[in-house]
C-alpha cells in the first residue's frame, strides 16, 4: 500500500524519543540512584522503553516506584537532580534529525517542538543541541496548565506559529502523543524509531502515518 502524503502548513515534534536520544542519561540518572543505595546496575535496554514517560517510567524501572507510592515525590525530586547534572552527557540527535529539519527550513516549512518535559529542562537540552536551533516554538510540559495528551499544547504551538490546527502534522513515538494530535484536529505519525513505551506496538494508535527513521518523514510530505 502506497504511503499517505501531506500538505500541512508546519511540522511539530516530540522531543524525547522523536528528536533526540536522551534514554542513556535518563537512564544514568536512574542508575546513579541505584548505585548510591547498594544496588545492581541495570542495562540500560531496560529502560529505554519507559524513557518517554520521564522520571516516572524510569522510577517504575529503577525502583519499582509507581507515583501513587508515598516514597514517589522524594525519589522523583531526587531523580530530577540526578539528572539535571547529566542530562547532556549521552543525548543526541537521532541520525537523521539534523537533515530533515535542515530540508524543512531550505523549503520554507515552520517547524516546532511539544513536549511534556520541563521548560528548565528543555532549555539545557535544546541549549546542547545546535542541530534544532530553528525550531520556531517550543512547548514544554510545564508551559500550558495541562500538558499531552490534552491537546492544548499542540493548539497553542499552532498559534504561535500563526497556522491552522488542521495544517500542522506531529510527529510522536508514545501514544498519548498520537491522541493529542488527534484531538487538536492535526494530521499524525507514529515515529518507530523511539521508545514506543512497554511491548513497542504502535498498531492501535491509530496515527495517520508512522515511519521508521527521522528522514522517513520527507516521504510523507508535499515539499515544494
Amino acid at each position: 500500500m502506497k504511503a499517505p502524503t501531506f500538505a500541512v502548513q508546519a511540522v511539530l515534534f516530540d522531543l524525547d524519543g522523536t528528536l533526540v536520544d536522551s534514554a542513556p542519561d535518563l537512564a544514568l540518572a536512574a542508575e546513579r540512584m541505584r548505585a548510591a543505595r547498594g544496588l545492581p546496575a541495570l542495562p540500560v535496554a531496560g529502560y529505554r522503553p519507559h524513557a518517554s514517560a520521564g522520571a516516572r517510567g524510569m522510577l517504575q524501572i529503577a525502583f519499582g516506584v509507581a507515583p501513587d507510592d508515598s516514597r514517589y515525590e522524594a525519589l522523583k525530586q531526587e531523580f530530577l537532580h540526578e539528572y539535571t547534572d547529566c542530562l547532556l552527557h549521552s543525548t543526541a540527535c537521532f541520525e537523521g534529525v539534523s537533515e530533515l529539519v535542515d530540508q524543512l527550513e531550505q523549503c520554507g516549512l515552520p517547524w516546532g517542538i511539544v513536549t511534556n518535559k520541563a521548560q528548565r529542562l528543555t532549555d539545557r537540552v535544546l541549549a546542547g543541541l545546535s542541530a534544532l536551533d530553528a525550531a520556531r516554538t517550543v512547548i514544554c510540559g510545564d508551559t500550558l496548565p495541562r500538558a499531552k495528551p490534552h491537546p492544548d499544547p499542540l493548539f497553542e504551538a499552532a498559534r504561535r506559529l500563526g497556522v491552522p490546527p488542521a495544517t500542522c502534522l506531529y510527529v510522536g513515538d508514545d501514544e498519548r502523543d498520537i491522541v493529542a494530535g488527534r484531538d487538536a484536529g492535526m494530521f499524525t505519525v507514529a515515529a518507530r524509531y523511539g521508545y514506543l513505551g512497554p511491548g513497542g506496538e504502535t498498531g492501535h494508535w491509530g496515527a495517520d502515518a508512522e515511519v521508521n527513521s527521522p528522514l522517513d518523514l520527507l516521504k510523507l510530505l508535499q515539499l515544494p
